[in-house]
């Protein structure tokens, strides 16, 4: 008989296995984020997710981080990225990485669903996510 994949008792201590739509999800009406490693299981010192937007979807807004890179993968779509004060149009597959310190966003400007792969280094930004759920919900 056919398996998915390892049963969760035979993975090694630390090991995730999830399916497509498994994770954390933070609902932002036409924005969303799935969390798939963070916190204790990376000891913090990392946290992966995927942000999805549908079409003619604006993203959290401009804003950078003081001590955190980010990394965005694009795995659907043609999202566009704003890196300091450019803002770079990307197709599935390009990837791009945001220094600590610098001014970044992203949006969907297209009539088709887009979504990012997002590695935040060190972890620890999902503890801020219930306070932007809640902000896109009284303000968007």
């Amino acid at each position: 008989m056919d398996q998915e994949g390892p049963s969760p008792m035979s993975l090694p201590e630390g090991a995730i296995v999830l399916p497509p739509s498994g994770g954390r999800r933070y609902e932002m009406g036409a924005l969303w984020a799935v969390f798939k490693a963070d916190k204790a299981e990376t000891k913090e010192r990392y946290s992966l997710s995927e942000w999805w937007l549908k079409p003619y979807t604006e993203g959290p807004g401009a804003h950078s981080h003081e001590s955190n890179d980010e990394s965005f993968y694009v795995i659907k779509g043609r999202p566009e990225i704003l890196v300091g004060e450019a803002w770079v149009p990307l197709q599935k597959g390009a990837f791009v990485r945001i220094p600590a310190g610098v001014m970044h966003d992203f949006r969907n400007t297209t009539d088709r669903d887009a979504g990012l792969l997002n590695m935040f280094i060190p972890g620890g930004f999902e503890r801020k996510m219930p306070a932007i759920v809640k902000w896109f919900a009284e303000n968007r």
